[in-house]
Formats: structure tokens, C-alpha cells, sequence
């Protein structure tokens, strides 16, 4: 009787040995499903998942005041303030949601056989949601990369059908983010947001990405509390040119304009050989 082939044993494929051929398999299966899908670039939005929508805000606030004081009054008014402040915290989702569908409005009728500047993000809830949303509203395809947790972070329902994701690697979706992105909208976030926006800074100043890629910052109020990178340059860490790797909006309107002018001017015109050799994709140095 025939064995299996080694390729086909679930045992085998699970185990630490297979570890490499499992990191190749989530960079060849996307690969082939952004290239049937002719994804020829994309922009991604990253931001906190903890940000709600204006109408779910609301109505949690809701709940929460119907519900009123019981035996922990203190505790009630630390949830009732965190609840306002998902109120005032939600203009990110909502304002998240129009750059995303103003890009995508644009981005669509644009005259391309591939799919251009693909509103793209880490597939889950908050920030994320809003962006796959305002794309999906405004009739285009959006992509969600998400990563599978110890707790489960489930997909969003506004990704394109075929363009949900689901890695094992950080490191791996980490680079599907940069391979294919024109373009990064950074809205308010933690740890996680700040470690891609760290990731794609270090990957430009150091000239690893073949294309111009945009770095925006989304939100003046809540970044120049977080991120003060001035020292850093007066100290030497960086040079005063690493300073220009990012740009700042404060309102849709604002964010489109700056995200149109440099999709233009560095990504809409006639490809090099290089990008003729790999239509569809882009490609990394090195």
C-alpha cells in the first residue's frame, strides 16, 4: 500500500520541523490570491481596535445610564467617564471611515486592468472595521490581514470576499502590510499600532521598500502627546531628514489630499522595467 506523500500528513505540516515550509505558505498563498485578484497596491490604515462607532458608543452609554448606580458607585462612575470617552474617541472610527471611502471613491475610478491602492488593514475590529467599511461603502475591494490569537480577534464583516487573511507569523503579516502599500494612515492607537508605524519608518529609513511609501499620522491632538521624535534628532539618533518620513492630518478632507497628491505624483505614473517584470506586485530590495 502507497504512504502518503509528506506534503499531505497533518502531523507532519504541525510540526516544528515543517516551521519552514508553513512561514513559506503565508507568503506564497496570499501571493497567488493577490495576483488572482489583480491587487496591484494598496494603502493601509492602521489604528486601535478599542475605538467604536459614534452609534455603538452611544449606545453602550445608553445601556450603561438605563442601567444606573447599584452597589458600587465608584465603579459606576469610572465606567460612565470611560463611556464618554468612547463618545469623544469614536469621531476616529467615523473620520477613519471617510478617508477610507473618499480614497476608495477615487481609487476606483481610476483606468486600470489591477485593483490600485486597495484600502487595506488588520482585519478586526475598531480602526480597522472602519476602514474595510468606508471601502466597502464606497464600492470597492478591501483586504484584512488578520492574526490569530490566543484570544480570538475575529475579521470585521466589510472585507472583499476572498481577501480575509488569517496568519499564524507577525513577522509574516508584517510583511504583507509593507509589501504592497503606497500609502500608511496611522490613526490613534497602542502598542500595536505604534509597532507597525515603527516597522515601516525603520523599513523607509533604511531604504528597504522599492516604492515611495506615504507615512501619515492621523490626528495632531492625540499624537503629539504619544510621539515627540524631535529628541531623537537633536540627540543624533536620526537624522533631521528621517523627520520628513511623516506627515500629519487632522481631518479627512485633509488626509485624501495628501494621500491623492502622493499617489499621483509618485505612484500613477509610467512603470520602470522593474515593475513591468512583476505586474500586479511590488516588490521589496533585496
Amino acid at each position: 500500500m502507497p504512504q502518503p506523500l509528506a506534503y499531505l500528513l497533518p502531523e507532519f505540516l504541525q510540526s516544528a520541523e515543517a516551521r519552514p515550509i508553513r512561514i513559506l505558505a503565508e507568503y506564497v498563498e496570499p501571493l497567488r490570491r493577490f495576483k488572482e485578484q489583480k491587487i496591484q497596491d494598496t494603502v493601509v490604515m492602521f489604528g486601535s481596535a478599542r475605538i467604536n462607532s459614534l452609534d455603538r458608543a452611544k449606545r453602550e452609554l445608553q445601556t450603561l445610564r438605563s442601567r444606573g448606580v447599584k452597589d458600587a458607585p465608584e465603579q459606576y462612575e469610572q465606567e460612565l467617564r470611560r463611556s464618554r470617552k468612547a463618545i469623544e474617541w469614536a469621531r476616529y472610527y467615523e473620520e477613519a471611515r471617510e478617508v477610507a471611502f473618499k480614497l476608495t471613491t477615487w481609487s476606483v475610478s481610476l483606468k486600470s486592468e489591477n485593483h490600485r491602492f486597495v484600502v487595506t488593514s488588520g482585519g478586526g475590529p475598531g480602526i480597522m472595521e472602519a476602514a474595510n467599511r468606508g471601502a466597502t461603502e464606497a464600492g470597492g475591494k478591501s483586504i484584512g490581514l488578520n492574526i490569530r490569537l490566543p484570544y480570538e480577534q475575529d475579521a470585521n464583516p466589510y472585507i472583499s470576499e476572498g481577501l480575509q487573511f488569517e496568519f499564524h507569523y507577525f513577522f509574516m503579516r508584517k510583511f504583507w502590510f509593507a509589501y504592497l502599500a503606497s500609502a500608511i494612515v496611522v490613526f490613534p492607537g497602542g502598542f500595536g499600532t505604534c509597532d507597525e508605524l515603527f516597522e515601516i519608518l525603520t523599513l523607509a529609513q533604511t531604504d528597504k521598500l522599492s516604492k515611495q511609501t506615504d507615512v501619515i499620522l492621523y490626528g495632531r491632538e492625540y499624537w503629539d502627546q504619544v510621539l515627540n521624535l524631535g529628541p531623537m534628532a537633536e540627540w543624533g539618533a536620526i537624522s533631521e531628514k528621517d523627520l520628513s518620513l511623516l506627515h500629519y492630518a487632522d481631518t479627512p478632507d485633509e488626509a485624501f489630499e495628501h494621500l491623492r497628491e502622493h499617489l499621483v505624483i509618485n505612484h500613477l505614473q509610467p512603470p520602470t522595467a522593474q515593475e513591468e517584470e512583476a505586474p500586479g506586485i511590488a516588490v521589496t530590495k533585496g
